[in-house]
């Protein structure tokens, strides 16, 4: 599976090199050969997972970190490879003519494959580092997409708010997955998902949590819901990709590959039914009611993730096959709907349903494939959605009636929105539209011929499905223990009496749509003020006025309150750990002192002080300069008379370059008030104290033998000099010591250049 990504990722790096070449001929629509192929190569995988077999590939890229390029196959993640594969070759093709005539089609394409890229890592990752790594990835790629028209200001709002959430539950999911191998005692997926994870307490649960978060925020779950369907502001091709095969399912698909390990944990089960029980009821309410056609079908997908994650809850065999079954369902129609949709505004241009009408007579096939996608979104025969809505109620009625009135629910919003998004735009009497409509073309009507093919043949055959696909991906999620069969009819029984009632009530919710949306529209007048996207705004605001307070504070234009905050982070968490781990450095024992040590020290300190408290510039730099004396005193009293010289020289440097500055400077000033002088003061002396331990620490510290040893024995064998200090810098550091050269010869051509080198003044 590497080489899956990896053929991917040439791919987007070459896409703004080969789309103007091919656009020139015509034949961007080739760049959906790659897909195409891969989705071919991973189906010769289906009969050996079909009969529960694994693959598993190893390469080692961290091994100190636990991190490998571990990829897995069983058939849950054979399942979404082919899904984003498949439909992404269709999405490819169908991109190709839909944004035929954009300036920026190399950069749509780079942005597309390289998501598509990390989807693949992601849903085949065996390493939960490494599936961080391609989660991370997905909200990058995705960002790119949402906000691909740049030039939009909307577009770049709503891709960087569905970019703070998903990242923001990365982050969560992080500590999450780090927690789980932790507890689980190994990184690996493929080991973790053997057996249910048997550990208790508050840590678990907290892990549990955590990893929610994560699946949550990216699958659009209750309340983090609101980002996705602001992601239309995407083109039409990503929308349909991320909806049907790709991101929002990416939330999903981790919650179903961890089911076996974490699935028995009770926080983890009712945590998935209710946040998936909200989510699909609330999803389904704000469809319905939409006036937007590509809208309708956003909030159609959060029903749709609000019902998986709701399955996942519930947990049972049923429940699993059940949670597979509709996921192929959906991704199925979903991406024709969106396909269709977009075929809609490209053609007539608008997707505004208040609008739209009377489309059947120009656009025919179309309609005809926007009907057979509305079967199986309503859940209604011969459609494969119609055996994923009639599992969805055998699993609700083996737990308990509470949750067989959600899944009713939800199956009458799903009739009445699939109704609304067909008669609309197709039937009635003709509207009067921006442009004359025409019948798309076929790489934009050849992706829902086949897809919407395939959900009528597994519908009408669902064998075809079930002996590959479904079986294989339900023995991933769950251990099997009775036989199970999809069947279009299974005679007579409860799940068909109430999908019978859900089509009437759903017919009838149709019929109200009108006059229910005037309450829609006060109610998502409401929302906008006090709802979870009201809060989001609301934080980022927050986030905003505290910067501003924090950089107003911080970042005030004063040196001396940045050399405070700067020594202040240094001491305080040094000396807490010094004093903490190593306890108060012991003194190294010492000789008494000589009368002229004494004086030195002496000297030292005195001169120190005066610079400090002079009030005068001139006694400040002669303090200043005395000090460098006296440290190159000491320098000679510990028999480094080549170090002492050298500060000399600088030190007489110093004072004469500072005192031709200083000429030209103004009076001496006192600007900083006694507290300042306080504050500074008491910095300093931490600063100075702590310097002063940590030395004495490291005295009593030998980590490696000394070198000093090696140095004294070869320098005048090796190199031939008796002064150690100038055989280390010319022979042992040679290299370093040519560097240091380089650097003061680029400074001095830099000082010569400011200083001869001036324009002329004209």
């Amino acid at each position: 599976m590497l080489v899956f990504v990896l053929i991917i990722v040439l791919v987007a790096a070459l896409s703004p090199l080969l789309v103007p070449w091919l656009a020139s001929r015509q034949k961007v629509g080739l760049l959906a050969l790659v897909p195409a192929g891969l989705f071919a190569y991973a189906l010769s995988y289906l009969p050996a997972v079909s009969e529960g077999q694994t693959f598993l590939q190893v390469t080692q890229w961290m091994p100190s970190l636990g991190l490998s390029l571990s990829f897995y196959i069983d058939g849950l993640s054979l399942l979404f490879v082919l899904l984003i594969t498949g439909i992404g070759s269709f999405i490819v093709w169908y991109a190709s003519d839909y944004m035929r005539n954009h300036p920026d089609l190399g950069r749509f394409f780079l942005w597309l494959f390289a998501f598509m890229a990390a989807m693949l890592g992601l849903v085949t990752a065996d390493n939960l580092l490494l599936l961080f790594v391609f989660w991370e990835l997905t909200s990058i790629t995705s960002y790119m997409l949402i906000g691909f028209n740049h030039e939009s200001e909307k577009a770049r709002k709503l891709a960087l708010q569905g970019l703070f959430v998903t990242v923001g539950g990365g982050l969560l999911l992080m500590t999450g997955v780090i927690l789980l191998g932790s507890m689980a005692g190994t990184l690996q997926i493929s080991e973790i998902i053997q057996q249910p994870l048997e550990a208790q307490g508050t840590l678990i649960n907290v892990m549990l949590v955590l990893i929610l978060m994560g699946a949550f925020t990216k699958s659009a779950q209750f309340p983090f819901h609101f980002w996705l369907p602001n992601a239309m502001a995407a083109p039409t091709p990503v929308s349909a990709f991320l909806h049907s095969a790709t991101m929002v399912k990416a939330g999903v698909f981790l919650m179903a590959r961890l089911h076996p390990a974490l699935g028995e944990q009770l926080l983890w089960s009712n945590l998935q039914l209710w946040a998936g029980g909200i989510t699909m009821v609330l999803g389904g309410v704000l469809a319905y009611t939409a006036i937007d056609l590509k809208k309708a079908l956003a909030y159609s997908t959060l029903m749709a993730l609000g019902t998986l994650t709701f399955l996942l809850g519930i947990g049972t065999q049923a429940a699993m096959v059940a949670f597979v079954s509709f996921l192929l369902a959906h991704s199925l129609y979903k991406a024709s709907l969106f396909m269709l949709a977009g075929a809609i505004d490209h053609s007539a241009g608008t997707k505004d349903l208040s609008q739209l009408g009377g489309l059947r007579k120009s656009m025919p096939i179309t309609f005809m494939l926007m009907v057979v996608a509305a079967l199986s979104l309503a859940g209604l025969p011969p459609a494969f959605g119609f055996i994923a809505k009639e599992l969805l109620f055998e699993a609700a009625l083996a737990v308990n009636s509470g949750l067989i009135l959600v899944a009713i629910i939800v199956a009458c919003l799903g009739v009445a929105v699939a109704i609304i998004v067909v008669i609309k735009p197709f039937l009635g009497s003709d509207a009067l539209l921006p442009q004359k409509p025409h019948e798309a073309s076929l790489p934009m009507l050849a992706g829902p011929v086949v897809l919407l093919s395939l959900s009528l043949l597994f519908g009408l055959w669902p064998g075809l499905a079930d002996q590959g696909l479904v079986q294989a991906a339900v023995q991933a999620v769950t251990p099997v223990t009775k036989d199970f069969y999809l069947s279009l009819w299974h005679g007579f029984n409860t799940a068909l009496g109430l999908s019978a009632l859900a089509l009437v009530l759903g017919v009838a919710l149709a019929i109200a749509w009108q006059p229910s949306r005037r309450l829609a529209e006060k109610q998502r007048v409401l929302s906008e003020s006090i709802g979870p996207e009201a809060g989001y705004f609301k934080l980022m605001d927050g986030i905003v006025w505290l910067a501003k307070k924090q950089t107003r504070i911080i970042q005030n234009g004063s040196l001396g309150n940045y050399m405070t905050v700067i020594v202040l982070a240094v001491v305080i968490p040094v000396g807490y750990t010094l004093l903490t781990q190593f306890g108060w450095p012991s003194l190294p024992v010492a000789s008494p002192l000589h009368i002229y040590e004494i004086m030195m020290v002496a000297l030292l300190a005195l001169s120190t002080i005066y610079a400090v408290i002079a009030q005068a510039r001139f006694a400040s730099i002669i303090s200043l300069g005395v000090m460098g004396y006296a440290v190159a005193l000491i320098f000679v009293d510990f028999s480094a008379p080549d170090l002492g010289i050298t500060q000399v020289l600088v030190e007489t440097l110093t004072v004469l370059l500072l005192v031709l500055v200083l000429v030209k400077a103004p009076g001496f000033s006192r600007y900083s008030s006694a507290g300042v002088v306080v504050r500074d003061a008491v910095v300093a002396i931490l600063l100075g104290t702590l310097m002063t331990l940590l030395v004495l620490a490291a005295l009593n510290v030998q980590w490696a033998p000394s070198i000093s040893d090696y140095f004294i024995e070869n320098s005048y064998e090796l190199g031939k000099g008796r002064n150690i200090v100038n055989v280390i810098l010319v022979d042992f550091r040679a290299l370093d010591t040519l560097g240091e050269i380089f650097v003061l010869a680029i400074a001095a051509l830099g000082v010569y250049s400011m200083i001869h080198l001036r324009k002329p003044s004209s």
